[in-house]
């Protein structure tokens, strides 16, 4: 008795610290959690701090009135980070659509293109619904006929481009004559007089000319086209071509090994973009006032689009939590709101989607650059808000045929948009010209751009990511059905063979099989 109360008297200090033990290791487990989530969501944290940051630096630098010079200087890191994110862009689309196209067989990139078409149209067409409608509602120009550029001191944007160019242009850029040219000109239509005669009178008649100029800015569309074809004919030699598709798989990993050290200065050089665009805000106050209904109307247009359409979209395609999959996208979001240009935001988002979100690399490889270059949802929302805006600012009254023109027009005119800030304006442009508005008004737009594009571009990303969410999981989904079928072939292999074994070793086929041998001997013993 003594012994075991001994043995119970020093078990009681034993428990006690194995207890202490426990504990340590939870609280250090604990402590391990929380520096995982830092290290997880590091660059998250500085990107969203690097905003905040350069907004109160802004602020503080805007009372010193620094001279147009100095604004320039203070841009600088800013305009660092938008060169880096450029740069990266061509090698990065090229190579990550030639490898996507490439690793697809022909069926599944045709499958896969179709649904991805289709999704883009359908929501850029609801979005182009959207931003018609809560035009009527809001009626952001009703009130404001006084407004015009004078008196706001803007300059005046004028565009004399016929509607049928801007969509023949867009079909010439699909086949750039000059691959290299491509990578920094696009094609563009001017207009020359020329004397075709003269009247009865002896006057000079003229006629306005189209004819092909060149204009600054990479040929994306173009450059799409070609990679994408490229990659299906690269697939389609076989053993041959081999070496080319690994060649552009190595080129696309070693390009997204640099985008994953850009994104290390992206938070630095948000918070001196963000800082130098409130530094060089005009009367911020004036333009508010007087075109405030306007940014309401475009804002919430976004709000309703991003935050309810497609994640209700998502869900009722995959039946998933479409903001667990958005959650994983913040930096390449706040990225999209400094830079406002979703073609600068495509190497971060494709990094996060494939690491956060685990989403097939020959999906996001293929789909992304493609979303970026044609998928406009939230240029498509403004650009209605905006011809229906300077419809009413001009006491236009649009009929239905007017409606349904901007509809189409600003769903098929998105398409070619330029993936850059203030890209959407020119496309306002070609809805204006289409339902016989005057362009002199496009300088208002003009002015808030720089508010309105970045909620633009965050909205135009999102459907990016989410379009590729919903192809990932409609692949996954053929895959299983392929397994299954390979499964079903296999088990169905196996009952074949097993039913013809039993056949063999049945006792009915072994009794004929002796009778049969049995008969001879019988027919011999008769005779």
């Amino acid at each position: 008795m003594e012994k075991k109360s001994e043995i119970n008297g020093h078990a009681m200090p034993g428990s006690a610290s194995t207890d202490q033990i426990l504990e340590k290791g939870s609280q250090k487990s604990l402590g391990e959690k929380l520096m995982e989530f830092l290290r997880k969501n590091l660059l998250v944290i500085l990107t969203v701090s690097g905003v905040l940051v350069g907004v109160g630096l802004g602020m503080m630098v805007r009372s010193m009135n620094l001279t147009k010079a100095q604004m320039t200087y203070f841009a600088f890191p800013g305009e660092m980070l938008l060169r880096m994110l450029k740069m990266i862009i061509l090698p990065l689309v090229v190579c990550s659509l030639v490898s996507g196209a490439a690793s697809l067989d022909t069926r599944s990139l045709g499958k896969l293109g179709g649904i991805a078409v289709a999704y883009f149209l359908v929501t850029t067409l609801i979005a182009s619904g959207i931003g018609v409608a809560l035009a009527f509602i809001i009626k952001p120009g009703v009130g404001a006929g006084a407004l015009n550029t004078n008196n706001l001191g803007l300059e005046s944007v004028s565009s004399n481009k016929e509607t049928t160019d801007s969509f023949l242009d867009l079909a010439r850029n699909l086949f750039p004559a000059n691959l290299v040219a491509a990578a920094f000109r696009s094609y563009a239509t001017d207009y020359k007089m020329v004397a075709v005669g003269n009247d009865t009178n002896g006057t000079t008649l003229y006629q306005k000319v189209p004819y092909g100029t060149e204009t600054d800015g990479m040929n994306i569309l173009g450059l799409v086209l070609f990679a994408m074809v490229f990659g299906v004919a690269l697939r389609k030699l076989g053993d041959e071509g081999e070496e080319l598709i690994r060649f552009f798989n190595a080129f696309n990993e070693a390009t997204m090994v640099l985008v994953s050290w850009i994104m290390w200065y992206i938070p630095f050089g948000i918070m001196f973009l963000v800082g130098s665009k409130i530094v060089e805000m005009e009367d911020v106050v004036l333009l508010v006032t007087s075109l405030g209904k306007y940014i309401f109307a475009s804002i919430l247009g976004h709000v309703i689009h991003g935050g309810i359409v497609l994640p209700l979209i998502y869900f009722g395609l995959t039946r998933k939590n479409p903001f667990s999959f958005l959650s994983g996208l913040i930096t390449p979001f706040t990225t999209a709101f400094a830079t406002c240009s979703s073609s600068a935001t495509l190497p971060s988002m494709i990094k996060c989607v494939e690491e956060n979100n685990g989403v097939d690399k020959r999906i996001s490889r293929f789909i992304l650059p493609i979303g970026a270059t044609v998928n406009m949802d939230g240029a498509a929302i403004f650009q209605c808000i905006a011809a229906v805006f300077i419809a009413q600012l001009n006491n236009t009254e649009l009929n239905a045929g007017q409606i349904f023109t901007i509809l189409v027009t600003a769903t098929a005119s998105s398409v070619g948009a330029a993936g850059i800030p203030a890209g959407g304006i020119i496309t306002i442009a070609i809805i204006l010209e289409a339902i016989g508005l005057p362009t002199n008004d496009l300088s208002l737009m003009l002015a808030v751009d720089w508010i309105v594009d970045r909620t633009t571009t965050v909205v135009n990303v999102e459907g990016d990511a989410l379009g590729a969410g919903i192809l990932h999981h409609i692949n996954q989904l053929e895959m299983k059905k392929h397994q299954q079928e390979g499964e079903l072939s296999e088990v169905r292999v196996e009952a074949v063979a097993n039913v013809q074994a039993e056949e063999e070793t049945s006792p009915l086929v072994t009794h004929q099989a002796k009778a049969l041998e049995a008969m001879p001997e019988a027919i011999e013993s008769v005779l």
